[in-house]
């Protein structure tokens, strides 16, 4: 196992040089890298390793994410040796593995990306459901 690659049951985390968050491209505190498990459309066991950032901006509404920023914003030099740290860390990890996907969510922006809006406006109905159509039929043949 490289310093890269978590452990099945273990979560790597990252304290300096995480990357910028993806939802509002601002700084982040921590980076997360943990094994991830799930079931492929063909009921198949998959298995990879999933990323996941804190962002004092974006995730200050979750409630295991609020306590680790608090933690940031109170210490600046917050390290794993911390035995506070560590599970509040313990926390989140577990909090961000739990999240899900909101296919519903993703199928309306996957539509808008293809017609080359993401503000919802100028994609036709038509093109709409044809895309609707042909990912439904994607996920059948998985």
């Amino acid at each position: 196992m490289s310093i890269e690659e978590p452990g099945e049951d273990e979560a790597l985390l990252k304290l300096e040089d995480t990357p910028s968050c993806p939802h509002c491209g601002g700084p982040t505190l921590l980076l997360a890298r943990y094994p991830q498990a799930w079931k492929s459309a063909r009921g198949e066991d998959v298995s990879g390793i999933k990323e996941a950032v804190l962002c004092a901006a974006c995730d200050h509404v979750d409630a295991a994410a609020a306590e680790l920023i608090a933690l940031f914003n109170l210490d600046e030099q917050v390290s794993p040796e911390m035995e506070t740290f560590g599970g509040l860390a313990a926390a989140w990890v577990e909090s961000v593995r739990q999240r899900t996907v909101d296919e519903t969510l993703l199928q309306e922006q996957h539509e808008l990306w293809r017609c080359g809006e993401l503000d919802g406006q100028g994609c036709p109905p038509r093109l709409w459901q044809e895309s609707v159509d042909a990912l439904a039929l994607a996920n059948e043949q998985e």
